[in-house]
């Protein structure tokens, strides 16, 4: 009796997880359905792969498995189960016919004592054919969009390839186009689900859904943090000195902004509401940022080296450390 190593059969890991297993399973079960594979030996691969998930699925079962496998297989590649072992994890106790038990291997027999219960295959390769349905597989696609697009909403065309059986069984790629109506307020990195809309079922299962993600593409004005907009606006000297109302750019339209007198580049005033709309809106944060004329008039520069005199106690870097 040939060893079955059912690790190997779905290609994961010893320390893989239910849903690295379950994930692994659907990938190879999708590739070597006797209903869309054309591939030598597919019914045989379909079955050792139904085999090894029924009997990893499930913990109680995987652990008796795990603690047979340390036993390993023999040099030629046999395995005899341990003295005395009988399979405690409920295989094989009755309703099993002749043709339910011949779709698992001699390994699988000889350790678990028959038919798996609940595994949801018929008897037979026939069996395997006709009762497996699986659903189709999530299609997953990136739509990068302007400032403006997502925080307004917008209609947008999508186009995506999913994977469908042809007239002699292969999966064959098919581009597929969607009209897709985009909600205000999605940020970059946000999902949204097309349910229905990804690669069709196999069996007659439910097709798979689309997953959309957002990007968001460079603003030549506006920086996006969590659901707040940031914005830097320019100022002069006099009006961070004096306090001024300048005109400030939102996403929604221009607003009148009041500058505090005594205002200092890297200030920051927040505009609330005017970030992300949503639930919780964001809020937009306007940062100050003081220039200076490139150029000064002498009558200017004059002011100047009188404010210069006036104000020579302050000292600008007198917290600087040298």
């Amino acid at each position: 009796m040939d060893f079955k190593d059912y690790y190997a059969v779905l290609g994961v890991s010893e320390s893989a997880s239910p849903e690295d297993i379950k994930k692994a399973y659907r990938k190879l079960a999708r590739k070597y359905h006797p209903d869309v594979s054309k591939e030598e030996g597919a019914d045989e691969k379909f079955k050792d792969l139904g085999e090894a998930y029924e009997v990893l699925k499930d913990p109680e079962k995987r652990a008796e498995y795990d603690q047979l496998r340390k036993y390993g297989a023999r040099p030629d590649g046999s395995f005899e189960p341990p003295p005395g072992w009988q399979s405690a994890s409920g295989f094989g106790r009755g309703g099993y016919t002749d043709a339910d038990a011949r779709q698992f291997s001699d390994f699988f027999e000889e350790i678990f004592g028959g038919g798996a219960r609940g595994g949801g295959f018929g008897g037979g390769s026939h069996g395997f054919r006709q009762s497996m349905r699986m659903r189709g597989e999530d299609v997953h696609a990136r739509l990068a969009l302007f400032l403006e697009e997502v925080f307004h909403g917008c209609d947008k065309q999508v186009s995506f390839t999913v994977h469908e059986p042809d007239e002699h069984g292969r999966l064959m790629p098919r581009k597929k186009t969607l009209n897709v109506k985009i909600p205000a307020g999605m940020r970059e990195g946000q999902h949204l689900r097309l349910k229905g809309q990804g690669s069709p079922g196999i069996g007659g299962a439910e097709a798979g859904d689309l997953l959309l993600e957002i990007e968001l593409a460079p603003h030549p004005t506006f920086a996006v943090e969590g659901r707040d907009i940031l914005v830097t606006v320019p100022i002069a000297p006099w009006e961070a000195a004096l306090g001024a109302s300048v005109t400030v750019p939102t996403v929604g339209g221009k607003v009148s902004v009041k500058v505090p007198k005594g205002s200092s580049s890297g200030r920051k005033l927040r505009l609330k509401g005017k970030g992300f709309p949503g639930k919780h809106s964001g809020d937009q944060i306007v940062v100050l940022q003081i220039v200076m004329p490139e150029q000064h008039n002498p009558e200017a520069e004059k002011l100047y080296e009188k404010l210069a005199e006036s104000e020579k106690a302050f000292n600008p870097r007198s917290k600087l450390h040298v």
